[in-house]
């Protein structure tokens, strides 16, 4: 990864406005992805193990980090119950028994962080995607092809695009960006709609959980507003 190519995040207006105090964590580093790390699988392990306590009296959209997701996405006129973002669904996966589900090393990493601060967060590989990235609500007609699914519809959703369109959104990431085994360089984004005050925070555990469990290097990161 080149550090002087950094990615420029922009919030756009309309979203800013749906979401009042919306902020990003952005990172972005070089790793190694690797199949499965035993060390990062005990740490899921054991944060599943904590919500599973926390879930058996906690209704998951009562946390506040989720509620304020839930709200955005009603403010855009999209059906929260519907369109989950992604740290909901993961806690109510994890609230029905269902446990986590292990991907690679990278996403591993990612979801870790989710669950630890329950926002919604987007990992993508940077050979897929421009430098100038917009954070907007979708577009009539806008859809791409999801992971592992058929095409998304993505209209009212708060999003990721660039030049090339939309490729990501805090429901469900698209099939151009994803991480893949020979993925390298990375761009995570950590979605706050509820303000960016535990936003550096967030990052930084994710940096240290890359170098630990990723041997990440070139770790940069930043709070956009």
């Amino acid at each position: 990864m080149n550090p002087e190519n950094p990615v420029i995040l922009s919030i756009s207006t309309n979203l800013a406005a749906a979401s009042p105090g919306v902020a990003i964590g952005v990172l972005t580093c070089s790793a190694v992805v690797s199949e499965r790390d035993e060390a990062l699988w005990t740490a899921i392990e054991a944060r599943v193990a904590e919500l599973e306590t926390l879930l058996a009296t906690t209704d998951a959209q009562s946390i506040p980090e989720i509620a304020a997701t839930r709200r955005a996405y009603r403010a855009l006129g999209k059906d929260p119950s519907r369109y989950r973002g992604s740290a909901e669904a993961m806690v109510r996966r994890i609230g029905q028994g269902k446990g986590l589900y292990q991907v690679n090393s990278v996403v591993d990493v990612n979801n870790l962080v989710s669950l630890e601060t329950f926002h919604s967060i987007g990992l993508y590989d940077r050979r897929f995607i421009g430098r100038e990235i917009e954070f907007r609500a979708g577009r009539e007609g806008e859809s791409y092809a999801g992971i592992g699914k058929g095409d998304v519809n993505v209209a009212n959703l708060p999003l990721f695009a660039d030049a090339d369109g939309p490729f990501g959104n805090p429901s469900s990431d698209s099939a151009r960006s994803m991480v893949r085994t020979d993925t390298t360089d990375l761009l995570m984004a950590i979605i706050a709609f509820s303000g960016s005050a535990h936003l550096e925070a967030a990052l930084d555990r994710a940096s240290d959980l890359l170098v630990r469990h990723c041997s990440a290097t070139s770790v940069v990161w930043r709070v956009e507003s």
